[in-house]
């Protein structure tokens, strides 16, 4: 929710003020909480932090929290549970901090679909390969698309 609030305010010139926020939905708000006051302190000791989960505190706390939360969000889906806040958080932190997101499963995707070929990360940038997912189909092979 902040950093959706400052790429707002940046992008509409609106100059929020994100721990005037964060103080305000601590008095009066549903969402009241404890973790507003570490939020404001976050904003207000980094004025250019682009997200919450780059400050030092609360990187530190997540890396303490990081096995029980993966533990009960799984445990949660092994008995099939719903816990989407859990489970959704973990994604957006999982997004944030990989190192290879999801996307070129996309690229497999179009490869079943359409033979539109794939990038490996083992290989060169620019190298193309080409599975025959479903074991029918032509001779199309990544040297095909190499050359």
């Amino acid at each position: 929710g902040f950093e959706t609030l400052q790429k707002a305010s940046e992008y509409y010139k609106w100059d929020l003020s994100l721990p005037d926020i964060a103080r305000i939905w601590r008095g009066g708000c549903i969402i009241r909480s404890a973790f507003l006051n570490d939020i404001a302190e976050a904003f207000e000791s980094e004025k250019k932090l682009e997200n919450m989960l780059l400050s030092p505190y609360f990187a530190h706390e997540i890396k303490e929290a990081l096995k029980g939360w993966k533990t009960i969000t799984a445990m949660c889906a092994n008995e099939e549970v719903a816990v989407p806040a859990f489970s959704s958080a973990l994604n957006y932190f999982y997004s944030f901090t990989s190192k290879n997101l999801p996307a070129n499963m996309i690229q497999a995707q179009r490869d079943y679909f359409g033979a539109h070929t794939f990038e490996r990360i083992d290989k060169p940038r620019g190298e193309f390969f080409h599975e025959n997912w479903t074991g029918h189909g032509g001779d199309t092979h990544s040297g095909k698309y190499n050359n």
